[in-house]
Formats: C-alpha cells, structure tokens, sequence
C-alpha cells in the first residue's frame, strides 16, 4: 500500500478492539473509524508513509 491508501479490517476478536488502535498508535498509520456491530469489529487505517 501507499500512504494515503485506505484499508478495511474486519474481525471477530474481541480484543481486536484494544490491539488494533495500540499498534496504530505505535506506527506512523492512522485509525479513521471503528465500529462494533454483534461481535463483529471493523476498523478503517489510512496508510502512513512509512
């Protein structure tokens, strides 16, 4: 991917919720929108430059 590409992760692990923003944080790449819906988590990143 390149910076600025967009990426959807879908998921089903609870912890996705905690793990995914932990490790964006810890990278140049930013969390646009998380949701829930009936135990399924989906998370959209933007890509950083790196």
């Amino acid at each position: 991917m390149v910076a600025g590409q967009q990426l959807e992760v879908l998921a089903t692990d609870p912890g996705s919720a905690r793990d995914i923003p932990a490790y964006l944080a810890m990278s140049d790449h930013r969390l646009i929108s998380q949701s829930e819906t009936e135990g399924r988590y989906r998370f959209v990143i933007e890509c950083g430059q790196s």
